[in-house]
């Protein structure tokens, strides 16, 4: 009714389907609804996440996407808990931006695929202020990286290597020893 008066529609899908379910969903919301632009509140994938609800329905989020949801609405570790405070809405919103990129990278988009080429290199280089750049969460990656270095007892800032492998198990810089032998 409401196109026949040229209105603009906008389908909210459902917030739980179980993983298996949701492509299946999106196929028949775009059947039903005419393809109408289609956004969810994740899915949630799982009813057990309690807590970790951001988590789950950046999971379901990620797949519906990458099979034609419009929109993704991000949902906080609050969902059905209480009511979020601003880092709640914060991490909502950060994983269903990786949810989002996730369903970018799935449908070829140049764009996403040139960012995660970028950091890839900028990994391989050691080049931290690109990857802080880079970084879908730019103080979080910085700050994670400052304290783990500050933990291991590095003093370096910006050092050729993290402190997952350390300076003598890192594979990048295995790699590129190996490179400079050829």
């Amino acid at each position: 009714v409401a196109w026949k008066y040229d209105v603009q529609v906008m389908i909210e899908g459902p917030g739980h389907v179980p993983l298996n379910m949701v492509g299946e969903n999106m196929q028949k919301q775009l059947e039903y609804c005419h393809e109408a632009p289609f956004y969810t509140l994740g899915p949630l994938v799982t009813d057990i996440a309690a807590g970790y609800d951001h988590i789950n329905s950046a999971i379901g989020g990620a797949l519906i996407a990458s099979q034609g949801c419009a929109m993704l609405c991000y949902v906080t570790p609050k969902e059905h808990l209480g009511l979020p405070d601003r880092n709640d809405v914060r991490e909502g919103i950060i994983s269903h931006r990786i949810a989002a990129h996730a369903a970018d990278l799935a449908k070829g988009s140049p764009q996403a695929w040139l960012h995660d080429e970028l950091m890839s290199r900028a990994r391989f280089a050691f080049a931290w202020e690109d990857q802080f750049n880079l970084s879908l969460d730019e103080q979080r990656s910085r700050k994670v990286h400052t304290e783990s270095l500050a933990s291991a007892g590095h003093t370096e800032k910006n050092p050729d290597f993290c402190t997952m492998c350390g300076p003598d198990f890192c594979s990048m810089k295995k790699s590129k020893e190996v490179r400079e032998m050829e």
